[in-house]
């Protein structure tokens, strides 16, 4: 099984979100929808925009990896989504070919 740790920003680019997951559809399906805790903070700030991912092998390192990029500065996380994604834009995961 993988896991996903990932970044959600809103349309203004001004908000991230970081979060962990072994299911990323469902869970940009569950934040989209406003569901469960994470989706009272990405539903209050229009946070449901997936910005960057990255997959891992393991629960122990996809959190000690969210942990990690949670604790970097803004110009840190930036710098991270822009090696995956320079134009921000939305990733669909159905076309996403990175």
């Amino acid at each position: 099984m993988s896991y996903f740790v990932y970044m959600l920003s809103n349309p203004a680019r001004t908000v991230l979100y970081i979060g962990m997951t072994n299911n990323l559809e469902r869970r940009l399906y569950e934040h989209s929808k406003g569901l469960g805790d994470a989706g009272k903070f990405t539903g209050r700030y229009q946070c449901n925009l997936l910005v960057y991912f990255e997959t891992s092998p393991d629960a122990g390192h996809a959190i000690a990896r969210e942990k990690q990029i949670k604790n970097w500065s803004r110009t840190k996380k930036e710098w991270l989504i822009e090696t995956l994604n320079p134009t921000w834009e939305p990733i669909d995961l159905r076309t996403w070919k990175g």
